[in-house]
């Protein structure tokens, strides 16, 4: 059983301990928040019996292996390489961390602890409907692009409107549309297609100065990837990767609940499966296998590609918003 550890009490975060829980993988033993007693709510109503309102504290004498690091953008990386250092896996929520500079420490760090895993909980491209498309792009002859789309309202963006400054709107803990929904259409592209040879970033900036929506254009050699992403508007439009006469219909490229081909006749094949209630299990139950058996060839196999994603997607993430010029604080 693997011991765990989190940092954060938000949905998210209960989310992911519901998922371990019905994983039958993980037993949640250690709770950090910055309030004590937030640590405690969150701690008691999920079954854990150690509480921390000190990071120190937590990470020297916590009873766990592995972390779930879900605290504001900015704080992802000081609080891994902490982790790291006190010799535990890693699961960090995406987006893992702000830029390169960044990403390039972790993975350094982790050299020098070859026994530890680190993980980007990016749940998308862990569903077995990610694998459906997947494994359907394989079987098409010609790939002309995609169009994908991931916008939802946030209800956090009511008190921007009302004069606040939520977290996940601020450039002081590197909040955003890219860094949140952002991501996923991101993981999307990069798995599918590769890393891009160019990107291009179109944002509509919010009050806060962060990216309330936008637009990402990423370049290949024969042909664009579409991200059409933002959290201060709902959309209703589907997700397409186009082939020559066929595509592949999405209904959501964060959610990925249906997927339908359609033929070059216009024929419909419905390629996805009903999903979980808990749409972070298929993650959680990845991250297991490769904890728990490390030197399995498939796992070894499957953790390395997660990894190079990992660092492929951050990439991607900071050369986009060089491209929107934006800036959070701690980087100026």
């Amino acid at each position: 059983m693997i011991k765990l550890g989190i940092i954060g009490t938000n949905w998210i975060t209960q989310q992911f301990v519901e998922a371990a829980a019905s994983s039958e993988q993980f037993e949640l033993t250690s709770v950090y928040s910055r309030r004590l007693e937030t640590a405690e709510a969150f701690g008691q109503k999920n079954g854990a019996q150690e509480f921390f309102s000190n990071l120190d504290d937590f990470f020297n004498n916590g009873t766990f292996n592995t972390v779930y690091i879900a605290s504001p953008n900015s704080l992802h990386y000081e609080q891994a390489v902490m982790g790291i250092k006190a010799g535990k896996h890693i699961i960090v929520e995406k987006p893992a961390f702000e830029n390169q500079r960044q990403m390039e420490a972790i993975m350094e760090l982790l050299k020098t602890h070859p026994e530890l895993k680190y993980f980007e909980a990016a749940r998308n491209i862990h569903t077995p409907n990610f694998h459906a498309i997947e494994a359907q792009i394989k079987k098409m002859p010609v790939i002309q692009g995609a169009t994908l789309t991931y916008m939802k309202y946030s209800s956090r963006y009511d008190n921007v409107l009302a004069g606040e400054e939520p977290n996940v709107f601020s450039r002081h803990f590197a909040g955003g549309a890219l860094q949140d929904l952002g991501v996923y259409t991101v993981y999307d592209a990069v798995t599918l297609f590769g890393v891009p040879e160019d990107v291009a970033y179109y944002p509509q900036l919010i009050r806060t100065r962060v990216d309330g929506k936008g637009t990402a254009v990423l370049s290949y050699d024969e042909y664009d990837v579409t991200l059409n992403f933002g959290k201060i508007v709902n959309s209703h439009m589907v997700s397409e990767v186009y082939g020559l006469k066929d595509t592949i219909v999405i209904d959501d490229a964060g959610e990925i609940s249906n997927v339908d081909y359609f033929d070059e006749a216009g024929e419909k094949q419905t390629i996805s499966q009903p999903v979980t209630d808990n749409p972070m299990l298929p993650e959680v139950l990845d991250f297991a296998r490769v904890i728990n058996d490390p030197d399995n060839p498939d796992n070894h196999r499957d953790y390395q590609r997660w990894l190079n994603l990992s660092v492929q997607v951050n990439k991607v993430l900071f050369n986009l918003r060089q491209s929107g010029k934006i800036v959070f604080t701690d980087e100026k």
